[in-house]
């Protein structure tokens, strides 16, 4: 298989599910964190290495090494594997989606961007998902008539503070999610519920289209993150997917999808004791006030992720407070209403809004 992202957490976990059943690294793709990488390259024995940067080139231990974003679509252009395991972070995660599905490849992906700012042109039945809440739906999905699907957010670092403190959140206090540990990125987008956004444009892209797509989507909180997902029959009867929080599960059925292994211990309900469920309030996440309009005119993620990706950067450089996150992004989804007709239209839009960030 081809790895993207390989140094991050999903990377890291999808290695662990690769040695555990013997499936061979072909190449590996990271960012800066070199001294990881060495590691990975040590234990795996890729055949090629992309980094981000080619001043570091020098400090990967290995004899093939590229460098930038052209060599990894190259990489995989030439690559002999037949899977892809897309686990990059943003936007820059969605040409190596379409490249790879021009290939031919199966895309296992966990890189949210592709198909929230291009599903439109995407071939979903090519793709695998390894969020947790979509492998929990795929688990589900039985040859009955489903009425609505519904996901589970942790709801993040800040889902019991006073409200009137969020404006003052510093980036450190979005780091502290109240479940586990995530990257930067994530788990701001946690905090702000943008991560439960995508991930139901993920969802309608997913399940929501032809003959007999599903029509409703929606999110609740769960506080311990043991249920991931739940599905609505037309017959008024409801299933749910309990699993400990692992990305171990939803990675393994990636990579084998005949998965007859153990991978995680149960739940053990009588020492779970209680689950506590909540509603998702505009209150205390206000890009919320989007999700219906968003989910109606689902080609509009790519100015939601640009308007967000801009955002976060400029609450980490502390020029925009962490409620103005939100803000920034509804106010682009106001300004920006067309819909991408092509590829290269999605690309364009997304240009559009970064540049256009700043005079909001």
């Amino acid at each position: 298989m081809i790895l993207l992202g390989s140094t991050g957490s999903i990377g890291v976990n999808t290695l662990c599910v690769a040695k555990k059943f013997d499936i061979s690294v072909e190449i590996l793709v990271c960012g800066n964190n070199i001294g990881l990488l060495n590691k990975q390259i040590l234990e795996h024995s890729p055949k090629v290495v992309v980094i981000a940067d080619a001043t570091d080139i020098d400090k990967v231990n290995h004899s093939n090494v590229f460098s930038g974003a052209d060599a990894i679509l190259k990489v995989i252009q030439d690559s002999k594997s037949s899977l892809v395991v897309n686990a990059l972070v943003g936007f820059l995660g969605l040409r190596p989606t379409l490249k790879a599905l021009e290939c031919g490849k199966r895309v296992a992906l966990a890189n949210k961007e592709s198909l929230v700012a291009c599903g439109a042109f995407i071939d979903t039945s090519k793709i695998q998902p390894i969020d947790s809440e979509h492998f929990g739906l795929w688990y589900l999905m039985q040859d009955r008539e489903i009425k609505r699907m519904t996901i589970t957010a942790s709801g993040g670092a800040f889902r019991d503070w006073d409200i009137k403190k969020l404006q003052n959140a510093t980036l450190a206090d979005t780091q502290k999610h109240p479940n586990w540990s995530m990257g930067q990125k994530i788990t701001i987008d946690s905090a702000t519920m943008t991560n439960k956004i995508f991930e139901l444009l993920e969802a309608r892209w997913l399940f929501g289209e032809g003959k007999n797509g599903v029509m409703e989507f929606d999110a609740i909180i769960e506080t311990k993150s043991l249920i991931h997902a739940l599905v609505d029959f037309k017959d008024g009867s409801t299933t749910a997917h309990f699993a400990r929080a692992s990305m171990q599960l939803p990675i393994a059925y990636a990579l084998d999808k005949k998965m007859n292994e153990n991978i995680l211990e149960h739940v053990d309900l009588l020492e779970v004791g209680s689950l506590e469920f909540r509603k998702i309030e505009k209150s205390r996440y206000p890009v919320w006030e989007i999700k219906e309009e968003l989910l109606k005119n689902p080609a509009r993620g790519v100015v939601v992720n640009a308007a967000n990706e801009v955002a976060i950067e400029k609450f980490i450089n502390k020029e925009i407070g962490f409620m103005d996150i939100s803000k920034t992004i509804i106010a682009a989804f106001e300004k920006f209403n067309e819909m991408p007709k092509s590829v290269e239209d999605v690309f364009a839009i997304d240009r559009e809004v970064r540049k256009s960030i700043s005079f909001f």
